[in-house]
């Protein structure tokens, strides 16, 4: 099962986020039928998502907009405080060989003229809204230089994705470690020499290894303070009701061209690939709505 942790570390100075991902990421890429690059980019992005959804409270949510230039198009990623993520990108179908590491090329995919944006919606009247530069397109280190830059909370992000031969995700998850203000210089110190010593996110996901004891190897063991364990899954938030009130409010006029042209109405979620049938007297229904 998909899960994620919060955690606390030396002594609370140090705040810490990991998270299993491969189901929702494999949930997503069945979905949208993604090619091993892109669901590396897509489940990255979807990781690092949930992990910062989580950081929120009560009912707020967060959207992440990445647009590189490069040719996945755009990934969009909606997340909220209870773990629940759902993503696509314009371009599902994007795959190159290996790039010179022996990885997945995502730089290649997402590009790297262009932004990275975050909008938190917290309920409130006005969004918080922070966009950066591209700054690398492996994403990892640009959600890291987000955190940096417009959040500015020291952190480190880690995200992986390993994709199987046929297409199936193999593993995915994540890290982000912050620290907290008054952080002193020895604790930074330990920190970013065991960073600079682990293996790639992606090799500890490969080695099986839990949120738990992934905290633990960028950490070290007996540093980590487990808060909070939460479900991860993906979770969209279409319905026909929803999509009913989207005709609804394009009027009666429009609602009669389709009965007209058409005789039923399709219309297909971005987010899940699910579709959406509403026959001739659905529509004649939402019609006497829209009066």
């Amino acid at each position: 099962m998909d899960y994620l942790i919060k955690a606390l570390a030396y002594n609370d100075q140090v705040r810490a986020y990991a998270a299993r991902t491969t189901e929702t990421i494999t949930e997503a890429q069945k979905r949208h039928h993604t090619w091993p690059t892109a669901s590396a980019a897509l489940g990255r992005t979807m990781t690092a998502g949930v992990m910062m959804g989580s950081m929120l409270k009560g009912n707020a949510k967060l959207t992440i907009k990445i647009e590189g230039g490069g040719p996945i198009g755009i990934i969009l990623v909606d997340s909220n405080s209870k773990g629940e993520v759902r993503g696509y990108v314009t371009n599902p179908q994007t795959h190159f060989d290996l790039n010179e590491h022996g990885k997945l090329d995502v730089r290649r995919a997402v590009g790297t003229e262009g932004s990275l944006t975050v909008v938190k919606d917290l309920g409130l009247k006005e969004n918080f809204s922070g966009q950066v530069p591209i700054v690398s397109g492996e994403l990892g280190e640009d959600f890291t230089y987000y955190l940096v830059t417009s959040e500015q909370i020291p952190s480190s992000v880690g995200v992986g994705v390993l994709v199987n031969p046929d297409n199936t995700i193999l593993a995915s998850g994540g890290f982000i470690i912050q620290l907290l203000p008054g952080t002193d210089d020895e604790t930074i110190t330990k920190i970013e020499e065991r960073l600079s010593k682990i293996d790639p996110i992606s090799k500890l996901i490969q080695r099986g290894l839990s949120p738990e004891e992934i905290l633990e190897e960028v950490l070290g063991k007996g540093n980590v303070k487990i808060l909070e364990k939460q479900p991860v899954a993906f979770k969209c938030q279409c319905s026909k009701e929803r999509i009913e009130n989207a005709i609804i409010s394009l009027g009666e006029e429009e609602i009669q061209a389709m009965i007209d042209e058409e005789g039923q109405a399709e219309a297909q979620c971005h987010f899940c690939n699910e579709v959406y049938l509403l026959s001739r007297e659905d529509l004649e229904e939402l019609k006497k709505a829209a009066k």
